[in-house]
């Protein structure tokens, strides 16, 4: 188990080491130096603080931006000046006030779930290609074929994209259109409208998530619920998709915290499954073998969604043993796609792909199905990895050119996304345009990986 408090302020050289109860996100930036009688956020040297830092500063290691800052002390008497700088406290024995940090690198510990330390990913299982694994003691008594060395938002006010007529589908006559029409052949038009005419797009919000925080990688403490719930993702491809003993109840009881009523897959047979939750029905499922690895396979889903195209969801969780590895799933994966996935019916993979970097090979692989260059989605601080750490591209919204071509901005209450979100509650602000999501959800014990999210708005002809 991880200490409740993460260590973030390290004092230098002389300095006694001070424990603050921060989180552990990683902006990719120091904030620039501000004026309050003073330059805040300095970056310094220990070597050289008299001569980086003003008078009354301390030259301190701050683990979230990773890296020494200049910051002045505080107490509860003595506030921070700046706005954008809080008075994040001291611990320790005989400890009183504190420094003023950037206000994301000091993260309450109100929820008993938070914890800052590092945790190992297990994906339970023996490796079948002799790859090595890490183990994570004391947390996940299984081994991880794949494991993580670093632990891995919702306009979507608009009701459900079911609610506009599929031009395809229609049942009966057209209200609206003229005598003559079709409705049942018509696919290039919409419901209520004449032939030819758009007939309007339905928006869908895809979310990549292996958001499990549990000991046995299950979803049961909640913390991953509220991060999908807190966006309102229209399609989830879920990782390591287990809750409570994974009886029927039990998983029914998971996909309606989340989005009651919604249409679910998961595949059977696995330690630490993969599957789909769906707004729209999903017509067929079923899984892809991994050939790399015994405890998981790749589930895919084929989706109704509104219009004559179907959407294909494939959801995947590659292995952290080797890029070698990685790279022979997804070409396995893309063997699948090219002998059962339609050319005229849209595809998105997606999921934990325990990528590096994006110059693995694995990249260069998926491009033969999907597309992968960027610009890629990013937190409020622009910063785009999705591990615990904040420093690898772990997870993955992938979409064919097809669906590439309809994507736009994620936008949630005030924020805009332009390229889709990487959800990380530390980060994340205000918090109550993702309720119920609290601060501490991205940090808790087990958690590894942030959420990915991708909008599109789809024609419906």
């Amino acid at each position: 188990m991880k200490k409740t408090l993460t260590s973030l302020l390290c004092a230098a050289v002389s300095l006694t080491l001070l424990s603050l109860a921060c989180g552990e996100s990683n902006p990719p930036q120091v904030p620039q130096p501000l004026e309050d009688g003073g330059v805040l956020w300095t970056e310094c040297s220990p070597e050289g603080a008299r001569e980086d830092c003003s008078q009354g500063e301390s030259c301190i290691f701050v683990a979230s931006h990773d890296r020494h800052l200049c910051v002045r002390a505080c107490d509860s008497q003595t506030a921070c000046e700046h706005p954008d700088a809080v008075c994040c406290p001291s611990s320790g024995e005989g400890a009183e006030g504190g420094h003023c940090v950037p206000s994301n690198a000091c993260v309450p510990t109100d929820d008993a779930g938070v914890d800052g330390g590092s945790n190992e990913e297990t994906d339970g299982g023996a490796l079948e290609d002799g790859g090595t694994q890490e183990e994570d003691a004391g947390v996940d008594p299984e081994p991880d074929a794949g494991t993580d060395p670093e632990p891995d938002a919702g306009v979507d006010p608009e009701p459900d994209a079911g609610t506009e007529p599929d031009a395809g589908t229609d049942a009966g006559t057209d209200a609206g259109t003229d005598a003559g029409t079709d409705a049942g052949t018509d696919a290039g038009t919409d419901a209520g409208t004449d032939g030819g005419t758009d007939s309007g797009h339905t928006p869908i919000r895809v979310m990549a998530s292996n958001l499990s925080s549990g000991n046995y990688q299950s979803y049961d403490p909640g913390h991953g619920i509220r991060l999908i719930k807190g966006v309102d993702p229209d399609i989830v491809l879920m990782q390591e998709f287990n809750y409570g003993n994974n009886s029927a109840s039990d998983l029914r009881s998971l996909v309606d915290q989340i989005a009651p009523g919604f249409h679910y897959s998961r595949e059977t047979g696995a330690q630490i499954p993969n599957g789909v939750i769906s707004r729209w029905p999903i017509i067929e499922s079923g899984q892809w073998p991994d050939p790399q690895v015994s405890n998981r396979d790749f589930a895919w889903a084929r989706i109704d969604i509104p219009g004559p195209r179907d959407l294909w969801a494939v959801s995947v969780h590659l292995l952290t043993s080797s890029s070698s590895n990685r790279n022979a799933e997804a070409q396995a994966i893309v063997t699948k796609v090219r002998s059962q996935i339609p050319e005229d019916d849209y595809l998105v993979i997606g999921g934990d792909l325990n990528t590096d970097s994006f110059s693995e090979s694995c990249f260069a692989t998926f491009r033969q199905v999907v597309t992968t260059a960027g610009p890629h989605p990013a937190d409020h601080n622009g910063s785009t990895g999705t591990n615990r750490n904040r420093n690898k591209p772990y997870d993955q919204v992938l979409v064919d050119q097809d669906l590439r071509q309809y994507q736009q901005a994620t936008v949630i209450g005030s924020s805009t996304f332009p390229n889709g979100l990487v959800l990380d509650s530390r980060t994340y602000r205000p918090l109550s345009e993702i309720a119920p999501v609290q601060s501490g959800d991205s940090s808790s014990s087990n958690m590894q990986h942030m959420g990915v999210v991708k909008d599109f708005l789809v024609p419906n002809f």
